[in-house]
């Protein structure tokens, strides 16, 4: 068990999956988290639903914590942490999930001497499946990133990724979700055309997009190798496999992505 107080300035929907991660899988124990949102009714359903504490306001959980979570938005998160950078002890570390928020522009407003770490969740982290990436500043140190991972291993999987790769992640994995939920629709859609109830349809695309993704974790397999295993000669897959490939499925995947990362590069400089 994690022995280190741990704060949230923000109780929206990821602040939400990250303490439900935390007080499920026992890393810290209830009294040992605060959180603090603007709206009282938000602190006191968190508090009421894990046990943990809700803190009386932005700077007296500052001074409690050990570990700092900013989950607020993009748009605020520099002047909510540049409010709150001298109330935080010495060795606090502070992790920031804002989208787009570089190291350097944390540090300019916590001061250069802090211990930062920036990471990226995914919305499946709502469901206990996320993917989280963790990029620390030169200053944390290997114990610390690893309780940063363990932590968001609580509703998913965590790695280490360098600043540089940010952009990819938001293509692979932040976004990314919505890519997944447009192929499900489309092949439920396809579903109903044949006759198929549209709850069912739901349920059968989404069970195939799942489990195919278990089995690329789970075998270790290269994709075209899983993919080879389902396709028949002659058979209806491998029909279905051309026609995707005549209308150019893999280039438009891969075209959309470079423009998402594109987009994250440019949101990144503003």
């Amino acid at each position: 068990m994690l022995e280190k107080k741990i704060g949230f300035v923000g109780g929206g929907n990821m602040a939400k999956a990250i303490i439900g991660g935390l007080v499920k899988s026992g890393q810290v124990a209830p009294s040992n988290i605060w959180v603090f949102d603007r709206k009282a009714d938000t602190n006191q359903a968190l508090a009421r639903e894990h046990g943990i504490n809700a803190a009386e306001s932005a700077e007296a959980l500052a001074r409690e914590v050990d570990i700092l979570f900013g989950a607020v938005k993009p748009g605020v998160i520099l002047k909510v942490l540049k409010d709150l950078a001298s109330q935080l002890k010495k060795e606090a570390l502070v992790v920031s999930i804002a989208a787009g928020v570089t190291l350097d522009s944390l540090a300019t407003v916590l001061g250069h001497d802090r211990k930062i770490v920036r990471v990226m969740p995914n919305t499946p982290a709502l469901v206990n499946e996320g993917m989280t990436s963790v990029t620390p500043n030169a200053l944390v140190e290997q114990p610390e990133v690893d309780e940063v991972v363990a932590i968001f291993a609580s509703f998913g999987k965590a790695a280490v990724v360098s600043e540089y790769l940010i952009h990819s992640v938001v293509g692979v994995s932040g976004s990314a979700p919505a890519y997944v939920f447009m192929f499900i629709e489309a092949m439920a859609d396809a579903a109903v055309l044949g006759g198929m109830p549209r709850a069912q349809a739901y349920e059968f695309a989404a069970q195939a997009v799942k489990g195919a993704a278990q089995m690329v974790l789970e075998t270790g397999k290269h994709p075209a190798e899983l993919k080879d295993m389902v396709c028949s000669p002659g058979g209806t897959t491998i029909e279905a496999v051309k026609v995707l490939e005549e209308k150019g499925f893999r280039a438009a995947v891969m075209e959309a992505m470079q423009q998402c990362m594109a987009k994250s590069e440019a949101l990144s400089k503003k």
